[in-house]
């Protein structure tokens, strides 16, 4: 008796049929045996399979509320111009560290709320130096008995309209630039970023307090010097847009961005007392423009927050812990995940066992469509936190299928001049189960040793689909038109 055959699968006239096969890879295998030329596409259920989340997903799909809530969402995020005007110390425009006002010790740190106690080591590090910094304590083992008996309060910078780099610490007397958007009045503000290396925001302590002093006492009022000069302010979305063209992704790579600022101040700077001081730190600063377009960014998205059923993520935040995600739609609740491990580049030394986690507000640019979002801009920033230009150019492509638009100003060269994809749709995340891409620098786990590499990390699924599980929206209700007057 004759073993049985598989019947040949024909297409028209002798032609093998043509199959695509969505699903696990052994779909594929019979109709192959067959004869069949078969294409395997990658799939897989949103949120892994939860019916739950699949239906909440498909209930917003298309929902005429929705869609016009993110249409509102995003065009207030593209409208936002956002402009330098000002130097200050914190205490001074953020009266939640106005120290002298309220008798209260307050810090600020980056992401989510976090207590001391649960703090990692580089924010730790961070908080016993601006206690060493305010002249509350004057020694480090007096500024973590300080923090252990309850004396510090601790709040995120982004319940301020603040963002802070790393583990973003912000005291009373920390100089903090200023950046409005003049047709709303709206303001964000940042901390003054120190160069590279060893950081208060990474964790370094020692030399560091030196150049913190000397950047409130002369680097800060030297800038606002050169800022009344200046009426107009400067404008970072433009400086923004060229550095894009310039190689560019204003996060981890700011070469660009910081010379172009420089060359904006430089003329009003060179007449200042301390001018030349002031000069040689900022032309040795690379990073100095990121703090700048972490504000930028920050004051974009805050524009697009608080638009009732949008679904479009308007922070992303990191503290070494967890990470979270605010999304317009659903107020100011945070929604939570592990902190994840970094891919990335380690200075010699150094490896992965020494990484702490991810940490740091400077994923607010990847939400305003830079940083990993425009990674397509910066081919070369891959010999920094690793991959190759073609994976470069992939993570835009992919960016884009969770993205609600393209950014009208901040324009890709690499990929023919589109725009970068921007406004993170957190029902596009679940359902294409792509990852939001950031790049970032990798901090030590231990306190006080600073910067020990960089590289790439993805926002974790969890944080999206606990927001998709809160999200309210029903078919029976109407739309309403949520446009600024």
């Amino acid at each position: 008796m004759n073993a049985p055959t598989t019947p040949a699968l024909l297409g028209a006239g002798d032609a093998p049929a043509r199959i695509a096969a969505v699903g696990v890879a052994g779909f594929a295998d019979v109709p192959r045996t067959a004869g069949a030329q078969v294409d395997a596409l990658e799939w897989r259920p949103p949120a892994g399979g939860d019916p739950d989340i699949g239906w909440n997903l498909a209930e917003l799909t298309d929902h005429p509320l929705v869609e016009e809530a993110n249409r509102t969402a995003v065009a207030r995020l593209l409208a936002a111009r956002p402009l330098w005007r000002d130097v200050r110390p914190a205490r001074e425009v953020l009266p939640v560290l106005d120290d002298r006002a309220t008798g209260e010790r307050v810090l600020l740190h980056a992401g989510p709320p976090i207590g001391w106690a649960d703090m990692c080591g580089p924010m730790r590090a961070g908080v016993i130096g601006a206690a060493l910094l305010e002249g509350w304590a004057d020694t480090p083992e007096k500024a973590e008995l300080l923090a252990d008996s309850g004396a510090l309060r601790f709040e995120p910078c982004h319940h301020h309209e603040a963002v802070g780099p790393m583990g973003g610490i912000t005291s009373p007397s920390m100089p903090v630039l200023v950046v409005e958007d003049p047709a709303s009045g709206r303001r964000a503000y940042a901390n003054l970023n120190e160069g590279a290396g060893r950081c208060l925001r990474y964790g370094a302590l020692g030399d560091v307090m030196e150049r913190l002093r000397w950047m409130a006492d002369v680097l800060a009022p030297t800038l606002d010097t050169v800022l009344g000069t200046l009426p107009e302010g400067v404008d970072l979305r433009a400086i923004t847009a060229q550095a894009l063209q310039m190689g560019d992704e204003c996060h981890s790579r700011n070469t660009a961005a910081s010379a172009l600022l420089l060359r904006e101040i430089a003329a009003p700077l060179a007449r200042t007392e301390h001018g030349p001081d002031v000069l040689e730190f900022l032309a040795a600063n690379h990073y100095w423009f990121l703090n700048f377009s972490m504000a930028a960014s920050k004051l974009a998205t805050s524009a697009a927050h608080g638009v009732p059923h949008s679904t479009l993520v308007t922070a992303f935040a990191r503290n070494g812990v967890e990470v979270g995600i605010r999304v317009s739609g659903l107020g100011d609740t945070w929604f939570t995940a592990p902190a994840a491990r970094i891919e990335g580049l380690y200075f010699a030394g150094y490896g992965p066992e020494d990484a702490n986690p991810d940490i740091g507000d400077s994923a607010i640019t990847e939400t305003n469509g830079l940083g990993g979002f425009s990674l397509a801009a910066a081919p070369a920033i891959t010999g920094f936190v690793g991959g190759t230009v073609d994976q470069a150019l992939r993570t835009s492509r992919d960016m884009a299928r969770i993205t609600l638009a393209r950014h009208e100003a901040y324009r890709l060269p690499a990929l023919g001049g589109l725009g970068s994809p921007v406004g993170i749709d957190l029902r596009a995340v679940v359902d294409t189960g792509i990852e939001p891409v950031v790049t970032t620098g990798i901090a030590h786990r231990e306190p006080g040793i600073g910067q020990i590499g960089a590289g790439l990390v993805h926002a974790p699924m969890e944080c999206f689909v606990k927001a998709l599980a809160a999200f309210p929206v029903s078919r029976d209700e109407e739309p309403e038109d949520t446009r600024t007057p």
